[in-house]
Parts: C-alpha cells; structure tokens; sequence
C-alpha cells in the first residue's frame, strides 16, 4: 500500500526518503502531514538547548563521611548520602 518517496528537507534542502515504514507509522499515529525535516534537522532541533554535561557538586556523606558527588546543590539543612549508603538505605525499606 505504501512506497518510499524522496522528499526535500525544509531545514538544509537536501533530500531525504520517507520510507513506506514510516509512512505507515504516521497513519497509525493519526499525523496527516509528511515530515518537513529530515532525521538529523528533526534530531539537531530535538537536541538544541540541551546540555551534555551535567553539572556535579561536592557534598560529605551523612552517614560515611565520605566525598559525594550529586547533581543538586546540597543545602545546610538536608542530609545527603553517597551512592553507596544511599543504595543501602533503599534496600532496607
């Protein structure tokens, strides 16, 4: 029922196939329209914005003592656990 067609990418221009897969999987999902990007436009939009790195800080385990890496600033008034004690604790409830 379906055949790949070559469409142009509104992005960069070049062209790319709309497999009849595809195809298929936008009917199923209700879409009417063909794609406008190709997947690496539609993936370099998806991806934009965010950051690869995530950012670590430094805390002293509560229960330890130990150098712990987390990725939320820890606050004065909230305990913070390593990953191994922490690991602990959930397996105990």
């Amino acid at each position: 029922m379906f055949e790949d067609r070559t469409l142009i990418c509104t992005e960069c221009g070049q062209e790319f196939v709309f497999t009849a897969g595809e195809q298929e999987f936008y009917q199923e999902k209700g879409f009417t329209n063909d794609p406008k990007k190709c997947k690496a436009c539609r993936d370099a939009r998806k991806n934009a914005g965010r950051s690869s790195e995530r950012e670590l800080f430094t805390a002293v385990c509560a229960n330890c003592g130990k150098e712990a890496k987390v990725p939320f600033r820890p606050k004065e008034d909230r305990a913070v656990y390593c990953s191994e004690c922490y690991a602990q604790m959930k397996n105990q409830e």
